[in-house]
């Protein structure tokens, strides 16, 4: 074989190799490409929880209730945007949990027209001031919580009240199991898609 002939079968072996290494070493690169996008604090005494929009399962919800009966906040501000058949999203949560038995004078809604983590941010943190909190629980989707603190951090500029993450379970996402499901493959590739735009600032 010429030397032409041996570089053509180098071309298609490196690329065939390296597509085995990759398949084989799977349980180790996927849960990696989930767990950059989770920060959890873990729960500890504050002045209230924070519920940001945009779940439709509950699980945000869920966990936070769950911080107020185990008495690290008294209260969850529930922010909601607006929703369908005008209904804003935080009367629907609110309702949501009260239905499943969580007394209503547990939630305080935030209603918004905020479209985005970016531009809830600012309307969040100037209903805690108001407020005069100085410490909050921030929940939100376990893969929604890295972008989040970085846009509440950049918001905050180091002025606002202290915050720690909590992270709520989903039930389609996971680092040792998204790549399973559609909606787990989906989830991973919209949140890393906004992850990169915010990094450029869009």
């Amino acid at each position: 074989m010429g030397s032409r002939g041996f570089s053509r079968v180098k071309f298609l072996i490196v690329p065939a190799a390296l597509a085995v290494v990759l398949f084989l070493a799977h349980p180790l690169w996927l849960p990696l490409l989930a767990a950059i996008l989770i920060h959890d604090d873990g729960p500890a005494k504050a002045d209230i929880a924070v519920v940001l929009g945009g779940d439709y399962s509950g699980q945000r919800m869920m966990t936070a209730a769950d911080l107020v009966k185990k008495g690290y906040v008294p209260a969850i501000l529930v922010s909601g945007p607006p929703g369908i058949y005008d209904v804003n999203e935080a009367d629907a949560a609110i309702d949501f949990m009260v239905a499943r038995g969580f007394p209503r004078d547990w939630f305080i809604p935030c209603r918004n027209a905020a479209m985005s983590t970016r531009e809830e941010t600012p309307l969040i943190l100037e209903e805690l001031r108001r407020r005069n909190v100085r410490s909050f629980l921030l929940v939100t989707s376990n893969y929604h919580t890295a972008r989040a603190r970085r846009v509440y951090l950049a918001a905050e500029q180091g002025q606002g009240p202290a915050f720690r993450m909590i992270a709520a379970p989903d039930r389609f996402f996971s680092t040792q199991a998204w790549w399973r499901s559609r909606e787990g493959q989906k989830t991973l590739f919209f949140e890393w898609s906004k992850t990169v735009a915010t990094a450029f600032g869009m």
